[in-house]
């Protein structure tokens, strides 16, 4: 039967219809595809066995899609600031007790969205071969947060060289030293630089994984250490509380806890000496470093 041209007109309409609905369609699942682009994070580190085990983690998420900037800072205070901005996804730098305060006081809605190294912390001395040594008005160096300060107090108080008030535990500050029999002094200064004041002081709390960055001195020449038992103290992946399950962080924490080049890592910037560190993850699953 012949087609009329009305009839040519109107079947072209209607296919053209259909073809821009196709288009449109096409255009969506594009955009909102996952593969159309591959997925990109920046995260905050402190230069040392954190930012190593990262930018570790960084190359084989990269075979995986997802590109990672790694921003290295100097302190302990602008990381949660950036995330908090949105300025960086996440930060990689802390424990729990120590976000807990920076929270409270500060206001930030941050969380944790996963966790990683449990890192020991020691008491040295480039000065003395022993804790019995440390003179009568000796200096002390320590942290100056909150936080890390009380558990350098806690060593401190291990080892016997001071007192501290009941109870206080991790949150325990120099006002909260009942006894100090031999009358010591504290310096007090932020964590990553308590490495370079070591040599200035009597005793210091310190980092292991920071001796190491630093290449002061033999980070297993502590005098004492805190035990890597207690797993609040494991450095946690802090992003903004919405954004804890966020697949692609979520992804990049799996890629970073399964990377045979984080553990390799790891170990090197912790002096390959299993008391400075645990794999805080692997412990909590019930498995072997």
């Amino acid at each position: 039967m012949p087609v009329s041209a009305g009839q040519l007109c109107e079947a072209l309409f209607t296919m053209l219809q259909h073809l821009s609905k196709f288009i449109v369609a096409s255009a969506l699942v594009l955009a909102v595809s996952p593969a159309s682009a591959a997925d990109s994070l920046r995260i905050g580190v402190v230069p040392g066995a954190y930012a190593d085990s990262i930018n570790a983690a960084a190359k084989d998420a990269k075979a995986q899609g997802i590109n990672v900037e790694v921003i290295e800072f100097t302190d302990w205070t602008t990381p949660n600031v950036a995330v908090d901005n949105g300025d960086i996804d996440i930060n990689y730098f802390q424990h729990q007790p120590f976000l807990n305060n920076a929270i409270e006081k500060n206001g930030y809605k941050l969380a944790s969205a996963g966790t990683g190294i449990l890192a020991n912390v020691g008491v040295y001395s480039l000065k003395h071969q022993a804790v019995d040594q440390v003179p009568q008005g000796g200096k002390v160096g320590i942290a100056n947060d909150p936080v890390n300060q009380g558990r350098g107090l806690l060593l401190l108080q291990k080892v016997g060289l001071i007192k501290l008030k009941p109870e206080v535990g991790y949150l325990g500050s120099l006002d909260d030293i009942v006894e100090n029999p031999k009358k010591l002094s504290f310096v007090e200064v932020e964590g990553p630089q308590l490495v370079r004041i070591t040599g200035d002081v009597d005793i210091a709390q310190g980092y292991p994984h920071f001796i190491v960055a630093a290449k002061a001195f033999d980070p297993s020449s502590g005098l004492a250490y805190s035990g890597i038992e207690d797993a609040q103290f494991a450095i946690q992946f802090v992003v903004k509380a919405d954004r804890a399950q966020d697949p692609v962080i979520q992804k990049f924490i799996s890629i970073y806890q399964n990377s045979q080049s984080v553990r390799d890592v790891s170990r090197a910037a912790f002096n390959n000496d299993d008391r400075l560190y645990t794999l805080a993850w692997l412990n909590a699953q019930g498995g072997a470093k």
